[in-house]
């Protein structure tokens, strides 16, 4: 009880029930949260709650009976119809990954030619491989070779020092 004051209770507070739908799984009595598709090409849905929504969703294939091309047609109009909203843009260049890695260490992997999951191994022997290519040592006096020399050490020692974080956090 707020005992009359009504600024001990929310703004949206009020003594009438609130309305819950339930799941659309017989006999469940948890809150319907997550809707899901009745057939592929409908509109109308099922409300489950989580656990008979994961369920549901693990035997379910969107795609069935499409061919590649087809299915690709279809995943790009759900993402950009979809509630109006479309994928962020630094997932077309960079692919979601886990997220271990920060942009510069994207940036460098991509100056090396190496995608966001690349080991340290490969990045040291793509390092050594351009780094042969444009070192001052074998082309002197081209200033364009230096700049590209310093750009792939200076990308390197960012993976390296990455690297070494991670071994000390792990």
């Amino acid at each position: 009880m707020d005992w009359g004051f009504p600024r001990w209770r929310g703004y949206s507070g009020s003594r009438e029930a609130a309305q819950v739908r339930l799941c659309d799984r017989a006999g469940c009595t948890e809150a319907g949260e997550c809707p899901a598709p009745k057939s592929p090409n409908s509109s109308e849905r099922w409300y489950f709650c989580q656990r008979h929504a994961a369920e549901y969703n693990a035997g379910w294939d969107y795609f069935a009976g499409l061919d590649a091309e087809e299915a690709a047609e279809r995943e790009q109009a759900e993402r950009q119809t979809h509630s109006g909203y479309r994928e962020a843009a630094h997932y077309g260049w960079a692919g979601s990954g886990d997220g271990s890695r920060n942009r510069d260490e994207l940036r460098a992997l991509d100056l090396l030619g190496l995608g966001p999951d690349a080991e340290f191994e490969e990045v040291r022997k793509a390092w050594r491989t351009k780094a042969k290519e444009v070192h001052p040592d074998l082309r002197p006096g081209d200033a364009e070779a230096a700049r590209a020399f310093h750009a792939l050490q200076l990308a390197y020692d960012v993976l390296r020092a990455a690297e070494e974080r991670r071994e000390w956090k792990g």
